[in-house]
């Protein structure tokens, strides 16, 4: 038991001989009661491991498991808080919103705006009107944001709700309270599509039904979209690097202060695109998505409604930030400034040190589509074998073609497999039966590690278990001397783990590396 003057986490608590006993006893009684056959238990995994298991595991159709992806309230909520005084707003039950809450809450160690109208099992029947006309009344007398952005769940999605025409009823009933907020609304079924999708519809709901005034165009104006980032340091970055081309350069949808507080006063709206900003971005110049396959239906509206150029660049590695670079540049007529340049030969001379240990490293890497594409990009760029490439929510038109035009460009492309819409189970048949020497993932990946023992480098979404990762950039030079970072040094730490046995491997445990 616990010693008042001594008190234990849960973790050595649990070592303790009387825990120890429960736990024996426990396993005794379920055993014994047939629940428990630990031969067939060690049988069955060992199958788990073989190319047998792999054929049937890599079949599956009708059946997640270990799923790599999130749902599409998840992104609409993120989309939501890159706006100034935005509340995000979900139309569902509050179990669901709790979740995004708490899943954001985890990775950023942030508190996460949002509500909910908590539809219940009467409103999954009959509707959830009565819900939607309570909630942005509530909604907006409690935390008074400027704009509500409306998103949906499975709930309201199945019973069909019209978010539109709930909305304007809610605004006819509120008697004026409600005539001052700006209420975009966007429809993300969770069972369609994933986080991504949800964030690309918000995004576009959003740009749509708050900037329509259609006037001249502003030649020094070019609007940037990061997509769904959860590096925060990934987007100062970003917006340093634009400051240099010019002051007329918005990002739409800065969510980096909303998660990134200092102690103090909390503001339960930090920072965020100024509504202004917001209302005149369609008569920008240009604008930028950094991540492709969560702009897509963004573009369309960009490109088609607002007939405006649009450009895709994904600044992760070194050729990806000289495109977002030159793209600038060509866009704003600007030199690309000496700074940048500096910060280039700096990338280019790490990358020259740390070349001879990342090269011919068999990676295996998952995540989201951009994601992958500039990760697989600098893996080959440091002569890395990206062996597995796994992306659960990838595209189905597009996607495939680029990752293995990027793969095409390793002199191993033969030992670079693309695995789209397989989930982190079917991972795990491709690590026992081709093995690779790293993973580079989320924190979903430590099940893996825990089974394989193959090291776990973390880089992505989302990262529970470590902390301030989120603070770190990706993006741009200096983000890619970041990513370099957190690699090298996860195969040199693996290093000295393989040779630090005396008088056996220690020949290699070197101090200077």
């Amino acid at each position: 038991m616990q010693d008042l003057d001594n008190i234990v986490n849960g973790q050595k608590l649990f070592l303790k001989p009387e825990y120890k006993e429960v736990l024996k006893n426990k396993k005794e009684f379920e055993g014994n009661m047939g629940s428990i056959n630990p031969a067939k238990v060690d049988e069955i995994q060992e199958w788990t491991k073989s190319w047998d298991y792999r054929e049937k595991n890599l079949a599956r159709e009708a059946i997640t498991v270990n799923p790599a992806k999130a749902c599409q309230p998840l992104g609409a909520v993120m989309a939501g808080l890159g706006f100034e005084n935005t509340m995000p707003y979900v139309h569902g039950s509050h179990g669901c919103v709790s979740y995004f809450r708490t899943y954001f809450t985890r990775h950023f160690k942030e508190p996460t705006p949002c509500v909910s109208d908590s539809m219940s099992e009467s409103a999954a029947v009959f509707g959830g009107l009565s819900n939607m006309k309570d909630g942005l009344r509530n909604c907006n007398a409690l935390y008074k944001p400027d704009m509500i952005a409306v998103s949906t769940t499975c709930m309201a999605e199945v019973i069909g709700d019209d978010l539109g025409a709930f909305i304007l009823g809610a605004k006819e009933d509120a008697e004026g309270e409600l005539d001052n907020v700006i209420i975009p609304n966007a429809h993300t079924p969770s069972f369609v599509g994933s986080h991504i999708t949800g964030y690309d519809n918000m995004m576009k709901s959003i740009l749509e039904q708050v900037s329509t005034e259609k006037g001249a165009v502003d030649e020094e104006r070019i609007n940037i979209i990061p997509g769904f980032e959860p590096y925060l340091g990934s987007l100062k970055e970003i917006k340093n690097i634009s400051k240099m081309f010019g002051d007329k350069i918005v990002m739409l949808g800065d969510h980096e202060e909303q998660w990134d507080t200092g102690a103090g006063e909390y503001k339960l709206y930090a920072g965020g695109t100024k509504i202004e900003d917001l209302k005149t971005s369609i008569n920008a110049k240009a604008t930028i998505s950094l991540q492709k396959y969560s702009s897509i239906a963004t573009a369309k509206t960009i490109k088609n409604k607002w007939k405006q150029t649009y450009e895709t660049c994904n600044p992760i590695g070194l050729s990806g930030t000289d495109a977002f670079v030159m793209k600038l540049a060509e866009l704003t007529g600007k030199e690309v400034p000496e700074e940048l340049k500096n910060q280039r030969a700096k990338l280019v001379d790490a990358m020259q040190d740390s070349y001879p240990y990342m090269h011919g490293k068999k990676i295996a890497i998952w995540g989201d589509p951009d994601f992958l594409l500039g990760m697989v990009s600098f893996l080959v760029e440091m002569g890395a074998i990206p062996t597995h490439v796994v992306c659960h929510n990838a595209p189905r038109k597009n996607w495939e073609a680029e990752m293995r035009a990027i793969l095409d460009k390793s002199n191993r492309t033969d030992e670079c497999n693309i695995w789209p819409g397989k989930d982190l189970w079917a991972l795990r048949s491709l690590l026992f039966t081709e093995p690779v020497d790293f993973m580079i993932g989320n924190v979903y990946g430590k099940e893996l590690y825990r089974d394989t023992k193959i090291p776990l480098i973390r880089i992505g979404f989302p990262i529970f278990d470590r902390h301030h990762l989120h603070r770190y950039s990706m993006s741009g030079y200096e983000g890619a001397i970041n990513l370099l970072t957190w690699i090298t040094n996860g195969i040199l730490d693996q290093l000295d783990e393989e040779t630090k046995d005396i008088a056996e491997t220690d020949y290699f445990f070197d101090s200077v590396r």
